[in-house]
């Protein structure tokens, strides 16, 4: 109930569609936004800029499909790190390039790691690197076989395009 009220408070329907449209299609100039959603350009950048200042909306990059540029092979790792080293343990992950993401967890871990690799010998490496970051005490990883549902927002933007 409370992510539903934030979720209001943050986006209004009109954001949501705006959000909708450039998801479907990243690359459509102010003007034809407005075209589309029936509003004056002036609106869409409005909108846009304070979806830009409040952080809604980090920026356009392409999606990537990982896979098709040979990392076809993504795995977890929950990482178990010395107290109070955080940042650092985060600062030498970033710097591994096959290290797409790294969350702060509560729970078993410390940090949850998304990697890709070329294959198992190439995640070998990468696993190898990941455990020689100091402070580094303890992973386990696990290997996706298939993603059911990806990295999605959608279903939230939806919800608050109908809602209002």
């Amino acid at each position: 109930m409370m992510d539903n009220l934030r979720m209001a408070e943050n986006l209004d329907a009109l954001d949501a569609r705006l959000l909708l449209l450039l998801t479907d299609s990243p690359r459509l100039g102010v003007l034809e936004c407005a075209r589309r959603l029936g509003v004056a350009r002036g609106t869409v950048q409005a909108r846009l800029d304070r979806l830009t200042e409040r952080g809604i909306l980090g920026g356009f990059p392409p999606e990537l499909d990982l896979a098709a540029m040979g990392y076809g092979l993504t795995a977890f790792a929950v990482l178990e790190i010395a107290q109070g080293r955080r940042a650092e343990v985060a600062e030498a992950l970033a710097a591994i390039d096959e290290v797409c993401e790294v969350h702060a967890t509560t729970g078993q871990g410390d940090l949850f790691v998304r990697m890709v690799a070329r294959g198992n010998d190439d995640l070998q490496r990468v696993i190898d690197k990941v455990v020689g970051v100091p402070d580094v005490l303890r992973t386990s990883t696990s290997i996706a076989l298939s993603t059911p549902v990806p990295p999605r927002v959608r279903p939230l933007l939806e919800r608050t395009a109908r809602t209002q």
